[in-house]
C-alpha cells in the first residue's frame, strides 16, 4: 500500500492567508452591504507598466510567426533577461555576479520554498521571528523542523531569532549556530531593514560558522535609505555563503504574471560540491522555465521607460505607506516600518491579541490586515498592514480606523 509524506500532517492548520480569506469570505457573506477594504495580503493593485505591456504584446506577436516562435526556455532562463538583471541589479553595486549565476523562475515564493531541496534534511534552520511562513512550512514538509509545540507556536528543531521592539526588529546572532539562515531584507512582515554594516556582520557570522544564508530580497525596490544595501553581494565574502532570491512581483506588479530569479554564485560550495551545479540540476529537472513572453516582459522592466514607470509605481505605494504610518500614529498607535518596505507593523491596542484585533478591525471598520501571530510567536501583539492598495482605499481605511 502506498504511503504519504507524514511531514505534511505536522503542519498546523491552513496557510495563514488561506485562513484570512476564509474569515473575510464568511464576513462578506453575512454582511453584503459592508464593503471590505483589504490591506492584508501583499498583492499589488496598479496595472502593469505601459513599457512592459508593449513588450508583452510584441512577444505575443513573435509567438505567432514560425521564424520567431519560442518553445521551451533555456534551463537558466533566456540570456537577454539574465544579462539585463546583472547589468542593472548587480554591476552598479560592484557585486561581481555573472549572468550564468542567475536562474530565472516563476517567483520568489517558489524559489524560497524549493531551495531547501539542495540541502540535507539534517540541516538546522534559523529564521527571524516573526517570519514569512513559507520558509518554515517548506522545511516542515521536508522533515527538517521536528515537532510543533502549539502552545509556544514553535518547532523543536528550528532556531528562532526574535525581532522585537527591544532590538529594533533586527535579529541577534543565535546562541546555537544553525546550518541555514533565512533573512528577508527589507523584512516581511516588520518592514525593517539592515544597514550594510549589520548585513556584513551576518555574512561574517555565516562564513565563520559554515552556514548558508538564504537571502530574500523581494522588496529591494522599496529601499530608500542610502546605508541599506540592495544586494547581499555588496558585502565581502557573501558569494561564499549566500543565495539571493528576488521577485518581479512587488517592483513590477507581476503577482499575476509570475517571474523571479535566484542567484547562486559559483564560489558557493560544501565539501567540494558546487551548490550552483546542484541548483542547476534541480532547476533543469523540475522546471520548464518561465514563458518567453513573460521573460521579455521582465527585460522591459529594465528599459529606460520601464524603470521610470516602475519608479513611479513604487513611489505611489510608499506614499500609501507614509499615509498609513502618519495616520495611525496620529490616532495613538505604535507603528513601525513603512520606510524601506511597503509594510506597516503596528502594536495592537490594549491587551488585544493579533487575531482579536483582526476580528475587531473587520467587524467595526471593515478593514482587513494580517495578524502578527501568523508570522510566528514574536508576532503576537502586532498587526501588519500593506501599502499595496489604491491611495483612495488607503485613506478610506484610515478614516474608518480613526472612527472606531
Amino acid at each position: 500500500m502506498f504511503q504519504i509524506n507524514e511531514n505534511y500532517q505536522k503542519l498546523p492548520g491552513s496557510y495563514l492567508f488561506s485562513t484570512i480569506a476564509e474569515k473575510v469570505a464568511a464576513f462578506t457573506k453575512v454582511n453584503p452591504d459592508k464593503p471590505v477594504i483589504r490591506l492584508g495580503i501583499g498583492d499589488v493593485t496598479q496595472p502593469i507598466a505601459p513599457a512592459i505591456i508593449a513588450a508583452m504584446h510584441k512577444a505575443v506577436d513573435e509567438m505567432a510567426e514560425a521564424g520567431s516562435f519560442h518553445g521551451y526556455a533555456p534551463d537558466l532562463g533566456y540570456e537577454f533577461l539574465r544579462t539585463a538583471i546583472v547589468q542593472n541589479d548587480y554591476e552598479p553595486n560592484n557585486c561581481g555576479i555573472h549572468a550564468d549565476e542567475v536562474f530565472i523562475s516563476d517567483g520568489a515564493k517558489s524559489d524560497s520554498s524549493n531551495i531547501q531541496e539542495i540541502f540535507s534534511t539534517g540541516c538546522k534552520i534559523a529564521v527571524t521571528d516573526p517570519v514569512y511562513p513559507v520558509y518554515i512550512d517548506s522545511n516542515v514538509m521536508a522533515g527538517r523542523c521536528g515537532t510543533y509545540d502549539a502552545a509556544a507556536q514553535m518547532w523543536s528543531n528550528v532556531v528562532y531569532m526574535p525581532c522585537t521592539k527591544e532590538n529594533g526588529f533586527v535579529p541577534d546572532f543565535p546562541k546555537e549556530a544553525p546550518d541555514l539562515i533565512y533573512l528577508c531584507i527589507p523584512n516581511n512582515p516588520t518592514g525593517t531593514a539592515l544597514t550594510k554594516s549589520q548585513l556584513q556582520d551576518w555574512v561574517d557570522y555565516a562564513n565563520q560558522n559554515g552556514a548558508a544564508i538564504i537571502y530574500d530580497a523581494a522588496y529591494e525596490a522599496y529601499i530608500h535609505e542610502p546605508d541599506v544595501p540592495h544586494s547581499i553581494y555588496e558585502c565581502k565574502g557573501a558569494k561564499n555563503c549566500a543565495i539571493e532570491i528576488r521577485s518581479f512581483s512587488k517592483n513590477a506588479g507581476f503577482t499575476g504574471v509570475r517571474l523571479g530569479f535566484t542567484v547562486v554564485p559559483k564560489e558557493l560550495s560544501c565539501g567540494g560540491v558546487s551548490l550552483h551545479a546542484m541548483w542547476a540540476r534541480r532547476h533543469g529537472t523540475k522546471y520548464n522555465g518561465a514563458p518567453y513572453i513573460i521573460q521579455r516582459a521582465g527585460e522591459a522592466a529594465y528599459s529606460k521607460e520601464g524603470k521610470e514607470q516602475l519608479k513611479c509605481q513604487v513611489a505611489a505605494y510608499m506614499k500609501n505607506a507614509a499615509a498609513i504610518k502618519k495616520g495611525l500614529q496620529a490616532d495613538g498607535y505604535e507603528v513601525f516600518g513603512g520606510v524601506n518596505a511597503p509594510y506597516i507593523w503596528m502594536k495592537t491596542p490594549g491587551h488585544m491579541t493579533s487575531w482579536e484585533f483582526f476580528d475587531y478591525l473587520l467587524e467595526h471598520a471593515n478593514v482587513v490586515g494580517t495578524p502578527g501571530s501568523g508570522f510566528g510567536p514574536s508576532g503576537e501583539g502586532y498587526f501588519r498592514l500593506t501599502a499595496f492598495g489604491s491611495y483612495e482605499n488607503t485613506t478610506a481605511a484610515l478614516e474608518r480606523i480613526h472612527a472606531i
